[in-house]
């Protein structure tokens, strides 16, 4: 373990050490607006490529310099084994047009011994729900969700949530170090099943993951009455621990039909727009309703660190991270489908950021592989 964690830091360092200002005390930026809409495409269900059943794409990024864009799946060799494709998406830079999706290659994600990451229920699987191009290393780091058992899955086997790297060729370098209270367990502490690593981000200075919902002790998920709480994780560039904070989810936004019927909300990606500012999307599935998915933009600045805290739900008071309604993705061109993707797209010559969303289809011929691209200023 010692020479994987030795390998990620040689991945992931800086080769100059940059003393950031503490957040409290940085610059306030202008905030991040959407400006239009430039277009929406989608992959034909099950579309097939190179052998591959393409789908459950769960994490997108984009090389800036060389506009190679990566996409993850979280299929857990239901079909084929763990895997990202890379590809492009048509946008034109003077009028923003968004034209079309293609797939250039397709990558199988392997483990330290070189094998492939064994299948859903099985020990060691993974489930990966994030993937990020690292344009100071030039590799790529990918969220793994983990598994665990509960009361409906009792069988399942315990599988870490961990931020893991690896190079473009799919080969595993190492692995960020997991706070004792991501770690996943057989009873109810810890991560709750579905609810580890969810949303990832890379910036010059850090490494970000966000849980998707709460921790056993931090309370239960959300309902029609009140949120709930999931935590944002950072590490410095050195992969060593820095800090968490909590984020406050809202409560849900309509009751299931039935009422008894089922419902899960979280964070399903996140996204920089600088050192301590971030995009995150927020979604729920609600039986009987839908998709519902809003985006926030999210400031950690003067929100407390609650690495030491064993609960947010007990204890004493902290301060949450800032969010502010940036879109309502659920009131635009409905039915929403399953948004767990988000990328920076190509700047425009309008000055212009192009932000990309996309959608998991879970392959599932009612639902959709869609991508969205949005306009954006206060970008970065």
């Amino acid at each position: 373990m010692a020479r994987t964690r030795k390998m990620m830091e040689i991945a992931v360092a800086l080769t100059v050490v940059v003393t950031l200002a503490p957040p409290a005390e940085a610059e306030r930026k202008e905030e991040l607006r959407i400006t239009r809409f430039l277009g929406e495409q989608r992959v034909p269900h099950m579309e097939r490529f190179e052998g591959t059943a393409v789908g459950g794409l769960s994490g997108i990024d984009r090389d800036p310099r060389t506009g190679t864009w990566y996409f993850i799946s979280d299929d857990r060799a239901r079909y084929n084994p763990a895997r990202f494709y890379t590809g492009r998406l048509d946008i034109d830079r003077k009028t923003g047009s968004f034209s079309g999706v293609h797939f250039t290659g397709v990558t199988t994600l392997t483990r330290a011994d070189g094998s492939p990451y064994p299948g859903y229920g099985r020990p060691e699987a993974a489930d990966p729900e994030s993937i990020r191009f690292d344009r100071w290393t030039r590799r790529l780091l990918w969220g793994d969700e983990g598994d665990r058992p509960d009361a409906t899955h009792p069988d399942i086997p315990i599988s870490p949530a961990l931020v893991r790297g690896m190079d473009v060729q799919g080969r595993h370098v190492g692995e960020l170090p997991v706070p004792q209270n991501l770690r996943m367990t057989g009873v109810e502490n810890g991560p709750r099943r579905n609810f580890g690593f969810e949303g990832l981000a890379v910036t010059a200075h850090t490494i970000t993951a966000m849980t998707e919902g709460p921790r056993w002790e931090d309370g239960p998920e959300p309902t029609v009455q009140r949120g709930s709480a999931a935590r944002l994780t950072t590490w410095n560039r050195e992969g060593r621990l820095r800090a968490q904070y909590a984020y406050p989810l809202d409560a849900l936004p309509a009751a299931p039909v039935p009422p008894t019927g089922t419902a899960d909300s979280g964070v399903s990606e996140i996204l920089p727009i600088d050192e301590f500012r971030y995009l995150a999307l927020e979604r729920s599935w609600i039986e009987g309703v839908n998709y519902r998915v809003k985006l926030y933009e999210i400031d950690l600045r003067g929100a407390t660190n609650v690495m030491d805290r064993p609960s947010l739900a007990h204890g004493g008071p902290y301060r949450p991270v800032r969010k502010r309604l940036v879109y309502d993705l659920g009131a635009f061109r409905p039915p929403v489908q399953n948004l767990e993707s988000m990328a920076w797209g190509p700047r425009l010559d309008s000055g212009e950021c192009t932000l990309v969303i996309g959608s998991d289809d879970n392959f599932d011929v009612r639902e959709s592989t869609q991508f969205t691209v949005f306009g954006a200023t206060g970008c970065r």
